[in-house]
């Protein structure tokens, strides 16, 4: 895995590449603004897909166990910043989703998640320690849901998680 080759999938023990990408209300989030505490970059095809959906409720109803774990929650998506903000009113979400939508993928890319047939990020999830280094990546087949139970063992293998 080698993050400086382009298209390259970022692997445990990479460095996570640093992005910035405007959140549902056009304000910017940078990944390497958050250093000191603990990210889960999670990369989703489409907005208002049903499984897309299915899986961001279920980190919604558990987002609280998450938080208390010091982790934040960044949702990356190609779709438009004004798509990214309906999905997010309709289901109640209140972590932040980010739009990839231009160029289009290119933090998809730079994490080698991009599906350049398709023009979609891959269902994909990475947990970035304090100190910037991916810990924990998950990459599932087209059209399978990442278990929740994944997120909260990582979460729970970091140096220093509460118990």
């Amino acid at each position: 895995m080698n993050p400086s080759v382009p298209g390259a999938p970022v692997g445990v023990g990479d460095p996570a590449p640093d992005f910035t990408l405007d959140d549902t209300h056009g304000t910017p989030v940078r990944l390497g603004a958050l250093r000191g505490a603990p990210v889960l970059v999670v990369f989703v095809p489409f907005a208002f897909s049903g499984r897309c959906t299915q899986e961001l409720c279920e980190l919604r109803d558990n987002l609280g166990e998450l938080e208390d774990s010091g982790a934040r929650l960044l949702v990356v998506s190609c779709d438009a910043t004004f798509s990214l903000r309906a999905w997010a009113e309709q289901e109640g979400y209140t972590f932040a989703l980010l739009s990839d939508f231009w160029p289009h993928g290119e933090v998809a890319r730079a994490y080698g998640v991009f599906d350049e047939v398709h023009g979609l990020a891959l269902r994909c999830s990475f947990l970035v320690d304090a100190e910037g280094v991916v810990r924990w990546c998950v990459r599932n087949p087209r059209g399978v849901v990442r278990d929740l139970a994944d997120y909260r063992a990582a979460v729970a293998a970091l140096p220093g998680a509460p118990a």
